[in-house]
Parts: C-alpha cells; structure tokens; sequence
C-alpha cells in the first residue's frame, strides 16, 4: 500500500489556503517524506514557464529526498510534452499522469465525443511511453462515468501502454459501496484482458466521505491511495492523508513514527495558513483532553494500575504514538476526579475545601478552564480559606 501526496497541486487548489513559497514546499517535500509518504504530485508544468521551473527544482529535491515523482497534465500533447521535459531538465525517473473528464455531464458541457477522447488518450499516453516515463491514466469523475465509455477509455490508455490507471471521485459524489463496485468492475475489467496494472484511488470530500471512500477503495483492492495533508483541498477538500495514514497505523499496516505525522501537520498548517481543528484526531488541541466527570475517574483509575491501560480506557490512539500527553481538565462537566487528578499531577494537595472551590468555579463557568485559571483559584484558596468562590 502506497500513499502519493496531492497537496502541492490539488491542495493547492483550495480558495482556502495560503501559496506557499518556493522555499517552503521544499521544506514541505521533507516534511512528507520524514512523515513516510510514497510519492508527491509536483503539479502541472504546462501551466506556465514559470510553474515548470518550479517543478524542475522541486522535482530533482524530491527525487532526492527518495519521494516517488509525479506530474500531471491533460490529455493533450502540450501537456505531456511538458511533463517529458520537466523529466530531462531535472533528470528525475518521472510518472506522468493524463488526466481527461470521463463523465457524460462532463461531456455534454465540453462538448466531446467518446471517439475524441480515446484519441486524445492515445497520443497522450504514447507520449510520455515514447519518452520512457510510467504512464498513468486518470478518469476524471469516475464515479460518474458510464462503465462502457470506461472500458472504451481503459482500453484506449492500456493498449498505448498505461502503466496505472487512477479511479477519482472528483466531485466526492461516490459512498463506501459505490467505491467497492467501482473498483471491482475495474479489476473484473483488468483480469478480463489478463492485464496487471496498478489502481490509484483519488477522493474529494464534497459528502464528508473522502476518509471512509478511500477506505473502502483500500478495502477493495487499489494499490495506491491519493490525500492532501489536512484534507486540503477544491470545494470541501480531499481525502486527509494523514487521517488515512493514522487509520492504517491502527490496523496494524503503518509502521512509520506517527510523531513525525503530526509535525507534517503542524507545519503545513504554519506554511498554508490552515487552522488545525480542535477536534482533528491526530494533531487537534482537544485530541487528547476530557473534561468529563465519569472520563476522567476511569483515566484515574486505570492509571493507578497501568499507563498502557490509562490511554486507552477512552481513546483509541494512544496520546504517546504522537508525542502528547492525555490531559484531564477541569470545566462545567468535570467531577472529582478531574479535579484530583490535575492537582496530583502537579504535586498539589487535594484539601476538601479546595476540590468543592475548583468544582465549584468550573461548573459556574462556560468554558473549560486554562490552567492559568485553576492556578489563580488555587491561589485565591490559599489566600483566602474561608472565602467561598
């Protein structure tokens, strides 16, 4: 199972993110890498002279960060003589990828005709083979497309000599089982003509879907999946690639340093100027934090037996994978034991008059209090024993 990076091309596609510079989507090249990403797509040389030589500098520091190399371009020769020569420029062992709409919205807007297409396909996937690079063929809107113009376009791009074809769900219009049978009938297709190629799983996040479709499409037999870091993206985002890459370590098929995961994360924050929801799973400042009276007693509990045990009573992951520490807060939900437990940590006495003071204060309050909050109030109790909060 591989994991090729989409956030320098359709991450960077969001009307949500900050254009990183030059200098920091290399620093972004080594972050993925150190994360354990397979491959990065570099984007579209075709798009500017400009573009070009950024993805020549970026290709040759990928290539030799050990990232796999990719870029993209229509079905169309210009595009894919601009791949072939972001290839010799940068001396980098390319995969191209020709992408062309397969859907019939897409063909009725475009105006296109099925015969078109196959022979845009053709002379795109020639080029790139001709040129000696590994050839990909992306359906745009796959999960839109009819399966005869797939099997028409299949056929097409594995006769010219694709190497891998890339299934996407562009528009994120596909659920869990819809996937499933799209990837069967494509590798029904593909043992059909005793062809081995390689399947590329591509999602868009337009139903909240992307993580549990590339899931699914893992599930069902494709060999490599595509995501951008945060799930950055057009529209609603793409597939999380770290969320993706969190669920494999949980099932036991990632052995990279989910630490290293999170610093991605964190980083491509700063450069792409996203916030990290409090709630995201991985890298959220919430992740690893209850507040919880009935939570927190059995977090206390268990840490009086065994720390593995503590980490896992009410959370999945444990806070160690990733470099944190589980947190037991105080707010308006709290019992007892939150209280116990934050002021143990700290080595502070847990006098009856100061737990019901906490206690107190916290469920008069509309937050979770900070610990600069509960130190003041430790501090005002010390102060002031007899005074009531």
């Amino acid at each position: 199972m591989a994991l090729l990076d989409d956030t320098l091309r359709d991450g960077l596609q969001s009307t949500a993110v900050r254009q990183p510079t030059l200098d920091e989507r290399s620093e972004l090249l080594v972050a993925m890498r150190r994360a354990g990403i397979d491959a990065v797509n570099l984007g579209l040389p075709a798009v500017s002279p400009a573009a070009a030589s950024a993805i020549v500098r970026l290709a040759k520091e990928a290539a030799a960060l050990g990232l796999g190399v990719v870029c993209a371009g229509r079905t169309l020769e210009a595009d894919m003589r601009a791949i072939v020569a972001v290839a010799e420029r940068s001396g980098s062992v390319l995969e191209g990828h020709a992408f062309v709409g397969a859907s019939a919205i897409r063909a009725r807007v475009e105006g296109w005709e099925l015969g078109v297409l196959q022979a845009r396909t053709a002379a795109a996937i020639d080029t790139l083979v001709r040129a000696g690079l590994s050839a990909a063929f992306v359906t745009e809107d796959t999960t839109r497309s009819h399966p005869d113009a797939l099997r028409a376009l299949f056929t097409t791009a594995l006769d010219a000599g694709a190497t891998r074809l890339c299934l996407c769900d562009t528009v994120g219009y596909a659920t869990p089982a819809g996937v499933r049978r799209l990837v069967g009938f494509t590798r029904a297709f593909l043992a059909e003509r005793r062809r081995h190629v390689a399947l590329d799983w591509h999602g868009h996040a337009d139903r909240g879907l992307a993580l549990a479709n590339a899931l699914a499409a893992l599930g069902a037999g494709v060999d490599r999946v595509h995501g951008t870091v945060l799930g950055v993206g057009e529209r609603a985002g793409n597939t999380p690639i770290e969320l993706f890459a969190l669920n494999l370590s949980l099932d036991g098929a990632w052995p990279e340093d989910l630490t290293r995961l999170a610093e991605y994360c964190r980083r491509a924050s700063t450069l792409l100027g996203v916030e990290i929801p409090a709630h995201h799973p991985l890298v959220g400042e919430g992740a690893f934090r209850t507040a919880t009276g009935v939570h927190a007693a059995a977090i206390r509990k268990a840490a009086r037996q065994d720390a593995w045990l503590s980490e896992r009573v009410y959370g999945a992951l444990p806070s160690s994978a990733v470099g944190r520490a589980q947190e037991v807060c105080i707010g308006p939900m709290s019992g007892r034991a939150n209280v116990e437990h934050w002021l143990s940590l700290r080595g502070l006495a847990a006098d009856e008059a100061l737990v019901q003071r906490l206690l107190r204060s916290a469920r008069a309050s509309d937050h979770v209090l900070d610990d600069a909050e509960v130190l003041e109030i430790v501090a005002a109790q010390r102060a002031n024993p007899a005074e009531k909060a």
